[in-house]
Parts: structure tokens; C-alpha cells; sequence
């Protein structure tokens, strides 16, 4: 049987079979790309108060990359970092320093010798960027503070007498006194009779007093000493990082699209299309190679 030779669109259909079967290893990874930087983690983070500015230290041996830094912005606390410059330093072998802390607590006495119960002589410390020691009291900072007040209310209580009334008639007695200052209210009457026929009322009030009380103390303290370290031939990175305010985010009006519903299926629709296409060129490729074949 004589083979008839393959047109030129046998021929382009072929090679697009050959290439779509050999596509995958164009996407293989080359062996002679640099590796990636080990990532590094911050040994201590500080914040400002405001919030404005973030500072992350990286205590790195001298086999370790700085690359591995991140650099990247970040979101944080209503506020959007952005890396503004990092900081190289050369750690001693040993790093000390004085150091102050301040304390604080809770107690239930003002009385100087129940507060310096609570407080110890010394105390071990760590810095936020790793050093430590032991701090000492200094008694001349010790300072103790009302934390709050409260309030209490009793019922108080108290007897009036009056003699010489011509008969038992409330009227003559008062509906209301004051005594120690709080206002209090007619209750009872007791009537007791004279020997001229005159009669003596023995009344009886009642009212609400209302004190205030200390809640407690709030005690502070001074801690002070020398706190250090060893570095061991460390090298500190310093990434400060600026952040502005975010502002905030607007309400989703009710009539724009769901950004999980027509847009996500619109979305996945186009990653699908690609896939498609390759496999219908695939069979298609295929398709003309078994007819060509059969041809032969």
C-alpha cells in the first residue's frame, strides 16, 4: 500500500499533540535557581504608645542571613506598617546596663508595715529585649493610693420624749426630726400617763444614714539594678517599621454583588476555561494522530 504524504495541517496538528505532552516539563523547577533565605524570627517587638511605630529586633549568629528579615508590610491594631529603615549593630560579647522598674499592687491597708510586707527586697527581672537581674527595693519611692471609695446605708434610729400634754393627740407631736444629721420619720407613739392627769408621748423615728468607704490601696514601687547578658558574638537587626491609621472600612451597599457569589463563580468559570482548552486540544492532537495512522 502506498503511504500518502501528510499535509502541512497533519503535520502542525501533530506537533501541537508533542508539545501539549511535553508541556509539563517546561514548568519543571530549575536546580540552578538560588534558594530561598531561611525566615528570621524578632527576639523582642516594642510599640510606641501611639501606636505609630513598631521596632522589631533580630539577634542573628553570623551564620544566619539577614535576608531572611521580613520586609513585607503588615496590618496591625488599626494601623498599616510600613518598613522605613533596619538597623545594624554589633552586639558586645557582654551587654549590661542599669535598669528601673516599676511596680505595682493591690492592698487592703495604708499602714506602711502591711504594704512593705507585700513588696520583697529583691526581684529577678527581664528586660524586653532579653536582659536580665536582680533589681533591688528603693523604700524611698514606695508610694500608697486610695484606689476607690464606696458607700453604705443603714437604718439609724431614736426616741423623743413630751411630757405635759393635755391628751393623747399625735398633733402635738412632730412627724419629722433631724438627728446627726439625717432626716428621720415618725413611727410609733407610746403614751404613758402623769400622775396630774396629763400624758407623756414617747415617740419613736427612724431613718437611713448613708457612710462612705475606702475600697482599698493601690501601692507602686521602684525596683532598680544592673541586668545584662551574653551575647555570644550576636549581630542585632533593628527593622522599624512606620504605621499610619487605616481608615475605616465602608459598608457593602446592598445592591453591588456578593464578592462570594457571581464574581467568586464568575472567577472559578475563567480558571476552568484554560483546563478546557488543553484537553480538548489534547484529544483533538490525538484525534488526527489515530487518523493519520490509520491512514498509513
Amino acid at each position: 500500500m502506498k503511504r500518502k504524504p501528510l499535509t502541512h495541517a497533519a503535520r502542525l496538528l501533530c506537533a501541537l499533540a508533542l508539545s501539549l505532552s511535553l508541556a509539563p516539563a517546561a514548568f519543571a523547577a530549575d536546580p540552578s535557581e538560588p534558594t530561598q533565605p531561611s525566615p528570621c524570627y524578632p527576639t523582642a517587638v516594642t510599640r510606641s504608645e501611639d501606636g505609630t511605630e513598631i521596632r522589631k529586633m533580630y539577634d542573628l549568629g553570623p551564620e544566619d542571613d539577614p535576608g531572611g528579615i521580613p520586609r513585607s508590610d503588615f496590618e496591625q491594631d488599626g494601623y498599616h506598617y510600613t518598613l522605613t529603615d533596619l538597623l545594624k549593630q554589633e552586639l558586645p560579647a557582654n551587654e549590661s546596663r542599669q535598669h528601673t522598674e516599676t511596680v505595682s499592687m493591690n492592698s487592703k491597708s495604708k499602714d506602711m508595715g502591711a504594704v512593705l510586707a507585700l513588696l520583697p527586697q529583691t526581684k529577678e527581672f527581664i528586660t524586653e529585649d532579653g536582659l536580665s537581674g536582680v533589681l533591688t527595693l528603693k523604700l524611698d519611692t514606695v508610694k500608697v493610693e486610695v484606689a476607690g471609695y464606696g458607700s453604705s446605708t443603714k437604718t439609724v434610729t431614736a426616741t423623743r420624749t413630751y411630757p405635759g400634754l393635755a391628751n393623747q393627740d399625735t398633733q402635738y407631736i412632730p412627724k419629722t426630726i433631724q438627728d446627726g444629721g439625717n432626716s428621720m420619720t415618725l413611727q410609733a407613739v407610746d403614751w404613758q400617763t402623769e400622775g396630774d392627769g396629763h400624758f407623756t408621748a414617747m415617740a419613736s423615728y427612724t431613718g437611713s444614714a448613708t457612710s462612705s468607704y475606702v475600697k482599698g490601696y493601690t501601692v507602686t514601687a521602684d525596683y532598680a539594678g544592673t541586668v545584662s547578658r551574653i551575647n555570644l558574638n550576636k549581630i542585632r537587626y533593628v527593622a522599624i517599621f512606620e504605621g499610619t491609621a487605616l481608615d475605616p472600612v465602608p459598608s457593602t451597599p446592598a445592591d453591588q454583588t456578593d464578592p462570594t457569589g457571581q464574581e467568586a463563580q464568575t472567577g472559578e468559570k475563567n480558571s476552568v476555561l484554560p483546563v478546557v482548552a488543553v484537553v480538548a486540544a489534547v484529544l483533538l492532537g490525538g484525534g488526527v494522530f489515530y487518523f493519520i495512522k490509520r491512514r498509513r
